[in-house]
């Protein structure tokens, strides 16, 4: 892999020789590397076409965005850093190698730090009111400019559908694995039912779509929010969705493939932290059918991201990167016992939106 970005990716962006090129972070999609040149640093990305089948559609959307963002700064609306695309030798935003892969390289952000488990309060307050932050500063980007790059992505009802004809197809004999979290998730309909009378009453945003602690970089010389990266999923949709997936990944202790589920719950602290950033920056411009939404993201983004895992598993590991067999259902399990500790805190959680 790394020859091959050396020798046939590279040169499209004018660097030659002398590059280093490493892994960098840990992505679940995309495959991601640092390159050091003489030029500098940039990041560079193998989109994964089997996941993004319109990969165009995703450069597009973050170009569309960074502008934006840098117009925002040149006016003083925006404070953070913005990730932009770096074009190629021929002004493209990407490059198609066929076979060999679709390639994308974006800036790299000097003093960058991310993290995977929020440790404190000041943690979580400080990315949830940069999210916040970010989705105030595109409110005015007309959100049907962008392009869907997956189809109902936050669609609860289809992935539900999905996990079924999973478990009725059983391809690769693992229903029997995880049949009572099948059964579990299933038996979520009032959620559905909860989803579909508030979610018509929503207006579309410009939405991050994937708003997990990683992917929002500190600045490692102070730990101030510092930018928010991973644009790869940026649509129209609902804020919802932004908010529980910060829920979802702030406030567990354990990281998301933890098989250690004792210890796996939603930290009060670390919820009503992420209420206090995030409508700091958000809370005069969500709509009131907005601010009662956000409880009902919390939980169907944990259900929901529960029953991509399981699905996943069931069908043999083909969306999700995994480094072992079973490292999806300890995803779905991890998720789900998150999702319950929302439903049993949830007379204390509500509270936060008051």
């Amino acid at each position: 892999m790394i020859e091959l970005i050396r020798q046939q990716v590279l040169p499209h962006f004018g660097i030659t020789d002398c590059a280093k090129v490493s892994p960098l972070g840990n992505g679940h999609i995309n495959d991601t590397f640092l390159v050091r040149s003489p030029q500098g640093k940039l990041v560079l990305q193998r989109i994964n076409t089997q996941v993004f089948k319109m990969p165009e559609a995703l450069v597009n959307n973050a170009k569309k965005i960074a502008s934006h963002l840098q117009m925002k700064v040149a006016c003083g609306d925006y404070q953070l850093s913005v990730v932009a695309p770096v074009l190629t030798m021929d002004n493209a935003l990407y490059v198609d190698l066929a076979d060999n892969g679709f390639w994308r390289a974006i800036n790299y952000l000097p003093h960058s730090h991310s993290i995977e488990v929020v440790s404190n309060e000041q943690e979580a307050e400080s990315a949830a009111k940069a999210f916040g932050h970010f989705s105030r500063a595109l409110s005015d980007l007309d959100a049907t400019d962008l392009e869907d790059v997956i189809p109902q992505f936050h669609h609860l009802p289809g992935r539900i559908a999905q996990l079924n004809q999973a478990a009725t197809q059983d391809i690769v004999g693992r229903l029997v694995h995880c049949q009572h979290w099948v059964d579990f998730a299933l038996a979520q309909t009032p959620l559905l039912d909860e989803l579909a009378l508030l979610a018509e009453t929503l207006p579309l945003r410009t939405c991050h779509n994937d708003t997990k602690i990683n992917n929002m970089l500190y600045d490692k010389r102070d730990m101030s929010s510092l930018a928010i990266i991973d644009l790869d999923t940026c649509m129209k949709g609902h804020l919802m969705y932004d908010f529980g997936d910060m829920v979802r990944t702030f406030t567990s202790p354990e990281e998301e493939d933890s098989t250690h589920l004792e210890k796996v719950e939603v930290r009060e602290s670390i919820f009503a932290a992420i209420c206090r950033g995030y409508l700091a920056e958000l809370g005069d411009v969500l709509t009131v059918d907005e601010k009662r939404s956000l409880w009902l993201g919390a939980r169907v983004i944990c259900l929901m991201i529960g029953v991509r895992f399981l699905t996943d598993y069931l069908n043999g590991d083909s969306y999700f990167h995994v480094q072992h067999d079973t490292h999806n259902l300890e995803r779905a399990a991890n998720q789900f016992t998150l999702y319950q500790s929302l439903l049993k805190q949830q007379t204390t959680l509500k509270k936060y939106f008051q």
